[in-house]
């Protein structure tokens, strides 16, 4: 039996004792005390409104406020640098934020929520669903024109382990005393002979970085400034540092910030746009002396295909469909072994089974589900007591990976429209009502779909470039070219031939599937993982930054985010990206400590 499984331990539902006192107007983070001295401008600004005619020098400005940035910005209180964090956005949605996001699209279609302008950026949109990637990503695969991590997985480990401070999962919990004893609560045991299982969970309540760590920018040590959209980079010329930011507000106020080092964590498709768009150092965009800004751009294309008709109707699987233990709601997907995927030359792309309810796809009920997620009285309430139990999922809905009448942000008539659809899905939603909260009887299930993700590989043709269209800071958008490869595909169609045996092996089912001949390729929407565009790597020739995120060419100019991923897997990466910034806020304050070394001697 091949059950493999990935490390965690739960996250705690409470930022308690994270947090400084509210009058104190001070940040301790994990890792150290406060900065001794104020800032000239505490708390969050809105730039808009600023009367002076001029910014602060700081030691580090971060551009960008989501999981990537705002990590950075937490690592670094109580190193004694003075920090800035630009948010394009602000505080709460606008409309001058949502003008900003459109891009332009060729192939797989990008969509506006996955590209948010506010305050905590994507992550006030997503659903949490998360796990670490696999070792076959982190290696070096023949068959794979670039691929190789110039880090090891086990290094990563410890930032991965560091994440939990923001309520990720770590190692412990994906032991087999963690939630490896729900594989055995059900009757279905599989041996299986060329799958690996891959466990994905997202906390009860999904981190929103606005909610649980905008106090980092409200405290005396970093200044936050809203409505600061940065335009461009400025150097002095080819092989010089950064020496300031061009930044825009609303109103096409520009201002000059200088810092001796700066972060982009503006998500995968920005931090690309932003290096090309900056042309001082080179006319082909900063970093890009090799033409590899922008492009190896990656995503995970997704969507249903495929259905298993069971051999005998099942009552619960709650570890393949789905269970809410210990404060997450989680799942096992499939995926070939690592052994098959380099016998074979395939990609690492994964299926999740989803079982077919009576109230399967009904959108009051996928309504019911997110008032109920976005309700922390209701959450808390329904999961007390339920920490030691296993409570099988009920929709595919309860568990972080969403659907799009989930993911997309909404407006307040949105809501209003979406409490519609509960009472016009009446008799689906008293269905599914019954299973969860009355009866404790258990829904038979005869059929169960496949949602398949995919990896895709890191294609040179696939890649972020700019339009003549600008925006409204008259700044040029972005183009995105992408789409899966007859590589990207063909691992799927593997992937579904060795389902389909092994299931009929297993005695648990029919699989049909039509992926070997399909016309389009159906697996074709995108999973808003922005990946790939500012690679890390050892060679300029084939990266734009190193294995310590600092572009090649530019000395104090550093990626955070997706956009450095080497390869994708096919793991949600916040996660992932999270580590990264733990890592590169160590990386940071070793530099700084080797710039004082250097002074003093």
């Amino acid at each position: 039996m091949k059950f493999k499984f990935l490390s965690c331990t739960p996250a705690r539902l409470s930022l308690e004792g994270m947090r400084p006192a509210a009058p104190q107007r001070i940040v301790v983070a994990p890792n150290g005390g406060p900065r001794p001295t104020s800032s000239p401008f505490p708390m969050l600004r809105d730039l808009d409104q600023l009367e002076a005619d001029t910014l602060p020098e700081y030691d580090v400005c971060i551009v960008g406020s989501g999981p990537a940035g705002m990590t950075v910005a937490a690592e670094l209180v109580g190193s004694g640098l003075s920090v800035a964090v630009l948010e394009s956005g602000r505080a709460v949605v606008t409309k001058q934020g949502d003008a900003l996001r459109p891009v332009k699209s060729q192939g797989i279609k990008i969509k506006d929520y996955s590209r948010e302008r506010v305050l905590g950026g994507a992550s006030t949109t997503w659903a949490g669903l998360t796990s670490p990637l696999d070792e076959i990503d982190f290696a070096d695969r023949p068959w794979l024109e670039q691929s190789g991590w110039p880090i090891a997985r086990e290094e990563l480990w410890t930032y991965w382990h560091a994440a939990e401070r923001y309520r990720f999962p770590t190692r412990d919990f994906f032991e087999e005393d963690g939630f490896g004893v729900v594989r055995g609560k059900s009757d279905f045991q599989p041996n299986w002979q060329l799958l690996d299982e891959k466990i994905f969970l997202a906390a009860a309540e999904a981190q929103d970085f606005n909610k649980e760590w905008r106090h980092v920018l409200e405290g005396e040590e970093t200044d936050g400034w809203l409505d600061a959209t940065v335009a461009e980079l400025v150097t002095a010329g080819p092989g010089t540092p950064i020496s300031h930011a061009i930044v825009k507000t609303r109103t096409r106020k520009s201002f000059h910030l200088r810092a001796k080092r700066f972060v982009i964590a503006t998500g995968g498709i920005e931090n690309a746009r932003l290096l090309l768009n900056s042309r001082s150092a080179c006319p082909a965009g900063l970093g890009n002396e090799n033409d590899c800004v922008g492009r190896y751009f990656m995503n995970h294309p997704k969507d249903h295909h495929g259905m298993i008709h069971l051999t005998t109707p099942t009552a619960d699987l709650p570890f393949y469909y789905g269970c809410l233990y210990k404060g997450f709601a989680g799942y096992a997907g499939l995926r070939l072994n690592e052994e098959y995927q380099r016998e074979h030359k395939l990609l690492n792309s994964y299926v999740r089974m989803e079982p077919l309810f009576p109230w399967t796809d009904s959108e009051g009920v996928e309504a019911l589900v997110l008032f109920a997620k976005h309700s922390s009285f209701l959450m808390k309430r329904w999961t007390q007591g339920k920490q030691e139990e296993v409570v099988s999922l009920r929709d595919y809905s309860e568990t972080g990976d969403d659907s799009e009448v989930q993911n997309a942000r909404k407006s307040l008539l949105d809501w209003i429209l979406l409490a519609f659809r509960i009472p016009m899905d009446f008799w689906s939603v008293l269905n599914y009502l019954k299973y969860r909260l009355i009866t404790k009887a258990k829904p038979r299930i005869k059929r169960v779909r496949l949602r398949n993700f995919m990896e895709m590989e890191p294609a040179r043709e696939n890649r972020i470039t700019l339009t003549e269209e600008v925006d409204a800071l008259g700044v040029r958008k972005p183009m995105v070219i992408h789409d899966s490869t007859q590589k990207d595909r063909r691992a799927v169609v593997e992937l579904h031939e060795v389902l389909g045996r092994e299931f009929e092996q297993q005695g648990f089912g029919r699989l049909e599937t039509s992926l070997s001949a399909p016309a389009p390729w159906p697996v074709n929407q995108e999973a808003s993982h922005h990946l790939g565009t500012t690679r890390m790597g050892d060679d300029p020739q084939t990266s734009v930054v190193d294995k310590n995120l600092r572009v090649h060419s530019a000395s104090n100019l550093y990626m955070a985010g997706g956009s450095v991923f080497p390869t994708s897997g096919c793991a949600n990466p916040t996660y992932t990206i999270c580590a990264l910034s733990i890592r590169l806020a160590e990386e940071l304050r070793a530099r700084f400590d080797a710039d004082k070394q250097d002074t003093s001697a």
